[in-house]
């Protein structure tokens, strides 16, 4: 896609109310082009059907390689499930199996990740929100639990490399969140907004370093948490303090950086506050998540066009294809997985 044709785009990404889009939906976005969509459970229903609608979104801001998102990480946050789709185990899994057989663990997450490509790539979804390089703690609030992979943020950082990599490898953008780190957060920012108290230079020895690993990936998303130790006013996803000195200083990330769900309680103010603050602070796209066309009819006034530097940073990730894709077999897949989860 020509960077002219993009910097006509909003920093933006939607969803949409259902299974397809109302001729006022198709309308909007093609009035307003967002720079992607997202999809949720209420979007889904058969394989044939999330295919159209990744059609019908594409087709209605004129852009075929236009980003659709899903958050299909596993256990409990997963949008396709079976009969049409795997069933992945949550990260957590995972974790507690490298304890014991770090070698079936790592063959596992593999396997478990090549699948979850292949559905997605079967409908036309081209970016999953995956993986949660949180830590997972005794204070971990329960809206992160088992989405996290365990407490050694080695650990963390060498699982989610790996689903990041094998993403990659099938033709799929990963987005590594929740930056900088949401494991800390003893309640759910669905709900309310989590303050974390602990020290800067105690989080880069502990829930950075994930990210840190992971900084060369192209796509990040960010958390709706206050870090009082480092901006005591604002969280992440709308502090210009934590954005630019801790993910992009002393993580180093330099790629596409989105925030989390607008809708999220954690953040105050109207829809368009929420957008224009995040925008402000560093953040290249914000994430509306409902669906709802009044609150769409909001936030799409109060997103710029996307900057020349996200631009460049929507240009680079580009670069990570570069390399030949693997041909998936989920049915030899499945098979594998099967066989060594039953023999462990």
């Amino acid at each position: 896609m020509s960077a002219d044709k993009l910097r006509n785009c909003k920093s933006l990404i939607l969803g949409c109310a259902g299974l397809q889009l109302s001729d006022m939906e198709i309308d909007f976005f093609a009035e307003q082009q967002p720079y992607g969509f997202i999809l949720f459970a209420r979007n889904v229903d058969t394989p044939e059907q999330v295919k159209h609608l990744t059609q019908q979104l594409r087709s209605s801001v004129g852009r075929p390689d236009a980003p659709v998102l899903m958050d299909q990480e596993g256990g409990r946050v997963q949008r396709m499930r079976s009969p049409h789709w795997f069933d992945a185990r949550p990260f957590g899994f995972f974790g507690a199996l490298y304890k014991s057989d770090p070698e079936l663990a790592r063959e596992a997450l593999a396997l478990t990740t090549r699948l979850i490509a292949a559905d997605l790539l079967s409908v036309g979804v081209n970016v999953d929100c995956t993986p949660c390089l949180d830590l997972l703690l005794p204070e971990t609030a329960a809206a992160i639990g088992d989405r996290a992979f365990t407490d050694n943020p080695a650990v963390v950082a060498e699982l989610g490399a790996l689903v990041a990599e094998e993403m990659i490898q099938a033709g799929i953008l990963p987005v590594i969140k929740h930056m900088p780190g949401h494991g800390r957060g003893t309640v759910d920012s669905h709900h309310e907004l989590p303050l974390v108290t602990l020290s800067r230079e105690a989080l880069g020895e502990t829930d950075f370093i994930p990210f840190k690993a992971l900084a060369h990936l192209p796509w990040g998303m960010t958390s709706h948490i206050v870090f009082d130790q480092i901006d005591p006013e604002f969280p992440a996803t709308q502090s210009a303090k934590v954005i630019e000195e801790i993910i992009r200083g002393d993580i180093g990330f330099e790629g596409l950086l989105l925030t989390d769900d607008l809708n999220m309680n954690a953040l105050s103010g109207t829809l368009a506050d929420r957008a224009a603050r995040a925008l402000q602070a560093g953040v290249d796209i914000v994430l509306h998540c409902s669906g709802k066309m009044p609150e769409m009819q909001e936030v799409a006034p109060a997103c710029s066009n996307l900057s020349e530097k996200s631009l460049s940073r929507i240009a680079a990730t580009n670069l990570v294809f570069d390399h030949v894709q693997d041909s998936l077999d989920p049915v030899a897949d499945l098979a594998r997985l099967d066989s060594l989860l039953a023999e462990s």
